[in-house]
């Protein structure tokens, strides 16, 4: 018998007020209420600003991280407007309170902006626990003060000014994200960006938090930093590409306007295996890409391949896009007056005729490029041609090895102790540094949901070895083979076995180097995987820190270690023992499963792929060729390592 159901009437149809809906539901808006959501706060703000800029209102934005945890951002653009709207409020109250509200809707006030849904400013107001809007417009300044999206007062006048400018800061509300830390270093990346993006920009950046309050990424760095590059995109690439040895010393560069779309490129090619291009439309990164890169990768595929047989006589030879674009660096920035992007967080740009106008101009500026300068053409073509016949050979390899069936079948391999459950969802993946720790991870697991893959010792490196080399190494074949979703192009992240692969190695030095180059190949070769948030890092301890039989504290590293003794003596407390633990090993089973493996009680890192470019770049210091870009990184950051003495 079918269950009674309440009376559904218009008295249960609530509707909410329009910010309030935002603080119901904020992660339609930004994505999240945790790191990303937070960061992205911040972005919009900085948008606004530099969208002024683009207007061609000022040419500078400062920011400012204030010691009690909030924002400022300032431009020098017209000011947000401060006359009375039609609503019956000052226009800068509508804008700061009402979703779909600003200038962003017709081609007049803003040719072309980041944000033209008119959220950005309003849902940053209503997520904040306070906000605080200056306006200095015809030699007057204004100002306004919110909470929760809420004014505090009317708009009141200060008194004059000869400045013009919005200047907006706001403090994010714990009641909506929580722990409020923002990872500076990873904005202070976002802002130098912005000012690639458009030359002649000067982006100032201040950090007047405490001392003890900076986070060691940053302490280092001087606390008023200022970007500005005259050359733009050149300079972009050319700081992507530092320190690596490129093949056309002069950067491509093309700027032109086509269908009411402006169109920048610049492109590099350096001796490497991978690519990195980035797509940006109105200044907003895509990491998705869209129709501009669509339009970029057929046109600069036609090019080199019409110069291959027209100009270097090469008829035999037809590139495909992947010959072409391997070692390529590429910057493609447009700005478009109505940008359809997937989603408030624009991760894709959806314009056809965006992909329309960027194959028109690198076509056209492409073509003359190469027959301009033939020496710098000759030097990219024997790249072309080489990467050709390396992945010729490559693809070769490969369908040799999966003729003989070693990634195909159910034979899965021996040392894998598969979990009982078929669910994906459900099912946990343990890639366990070597045999040793694989026997207590295997007594200890739930067996229902957790399979261990012990795999001993280091794999290979994949920056360095294209996927033939890297199926054939035992290692990451097995692994392979467990996952069961395919490798490289043959990838179907649909079919993979586990929606949890955990990387679990020692807490040490070495355990760290193994990490880093099982990261390097699925970075390389299962980056989808990595997309889908399926991967993951264990954080197993260092120290066991016993005081007595019933309390004890298990440490994950040096550090943690040091402030938990500090902690401990202030409290007059003396530990009967600290036992270090060389590797998961010599924890008993038990041990390894309260402190690393069991869901309730263990930490887990979630790889993700935020910032493909600074992801890119440290993988290449780290595991490339080039020993220099090495040896600095370490020598910067050796302090923050866990080093065994």
């Amino acid at each position: 018998m079918a269950k009674k159901q309440d009376s559904y009437d218009a008295s249960k149809i609530v509707v909410l007020n329009q910010l309030d809906a935002v603080r119901k539901r904020p992660a339609m808006y930004i994505g999240d209420t945790s790191f990303y959501g937070l960061h992205h706060l911040v972005v919009e703000i900085v948008d606004n600003a530099i969208d002024e800029v683009l207007a061609g209102y000022g040419d500078k934005v400062e920011i400012t991280l204030n010691s009690d945890g909030s924002f400022t951002v300032k431009d020098f653009g017209r000011g947000i407007p401060i006359d009375m709207h039609k609503s019956g409020k000052p226009a800068l109250e509508v804008i700061m309170t009402t979703l779909h509200s600003g200038g962003k809707f017709d081609r007049k006030t803003y040719k072309v902006a980041g944000g033209l849904h008119g959220v950005g400013l309003a849902v940053v107001n209503a997520l904040s626990e306070k906000g605080s809007v200056e306006v200095s417009k015809d030699r007057k300044k204004y100002k306004q003060e919110y909470s929760r999206g809420k004014p505090l007062a009317n708009l009141k006048e200060l008194g004059g000014t000869k400045d013009s400018g919005t200047t907006f800061t706001f403090k994010p509300d714990k009641e909506i994200f929580g722990n409020i830390t923002f990872d500076f270093s990873r904005l202070l990346k976002r802002f130098r960006q912005s000012a690639f993006l458009n030359a002649g920009l000067t982006v100032l950046v201040k950090d007047d938090r405490k001392e003890e309050d900076r986070e060691n990424g940053v302490k280092y760095l001087p606390r008023l930093q200022k970007y500005h590059f005259e050359n733009g995109i050149k300079s972009y690439v050319r700081s992507i590409n530092k320190g690596e040895k490129p093949i056309n010393h002069r950067i491509f560069y093309a700027h032109e306007e086509i269908d009411n779309v402006d169109v920048e490129v610049a492109i590099q090619y350096i001796d490497d295996l991978q690519e990195t291009i980035l797509t940006f439309a109105n200044n907003i990164l895509n990491p998705e890409g869209g129709t501009h890169a669509t339009g970029f990768k057929t046109a600069i595929t036609k090019s080199i391949n019409d110069y291959l047989q027209q100009a270097a006589g090469e008829k035999e030879i037809r590139l495909t896009g992947d010959d072409v674009r391997e070692g390529l660096t590429a910057i493609i920035s447009i700005k478009l007056p109505d940008p359809q992007f997937e989603g408030q967080t624009k991760i894709k740009l959806n314009n056809p005729e965006a992909a329309s106008a960027v194959r028109k101009v690198v076509e056209k500026n492409l073509k003359m490029f190469l027959e301009e300068n033939p020496k710098e053409a000759k030097r990219v073509i024997e790249k072309n041609i080489i990467t050709f016949k390396a992945r010729q050979a490559a693809k070769a390899a490969k369908e040799a090895v999966i003729r003989k069936g070693a990634l195909e079948g159910s034979s899965l391999p021996g040392k894998l102790a598969d979990c009982q459950s078929r669910d994906p969802e459900k099912c946990e993946l343990f890639v366990v540094e070597g045999d040793s720790a694989g026997g207590p991870a295997k007594q200890g697991r739930d067996r229902k949901t957790q399979a261990i893959l012990p795999l001993f010792g280091k794999p290979i490196n994949c920056e360095k070895y294209r996927i033939d080399k890297v199926i054939q190494n035992e290692k990451l074949k097995f692994l392979i083979i467990a996952l069961g979703c395919g490798v490289g192009e043959t990838l179907d992240v649909s079919k993979i076995r586990y929606h949890k692969t955990i990387l679990m190695a020692d807490a040490d030095v070495d355990g760290a180097h193994i990490v880093t180059l099982y990261l390097t190949f699925f970075f390389r070769h299962l980056k989808k995987v990595i997309e889908s948030g399926f991967l993951y890092v264990a954080q197993p301890p260092l120290y066991k820190v016993e005081i007595s039989k019933d309390e004890f504290y298990w440490v994950k590293d040096d550090e943690e270690n040091e402030k938990l003794l500090a902690d401990l003596k202030k409290k007059g407390k003396e530990p009967k023992n600290i036992q270090r633990f060389k590797g998961l090993g010599e924890m008993n089973f038990d041990q390894l499963w309260d402190t690393t493996m069991n869901p309730e009680t263990r930490t887990l890192k979630q790889i993700t792929i935020e910032d493909a470019e600074e992801a890119n770049r440290t993988f290449d210091i780290l595991m490339g060729n080039d020993v220099l870009p090495r040896k600095k990184f370490i020598q910067t950051n050796a302090k923050k390592a866990d080093l065994d003495v």
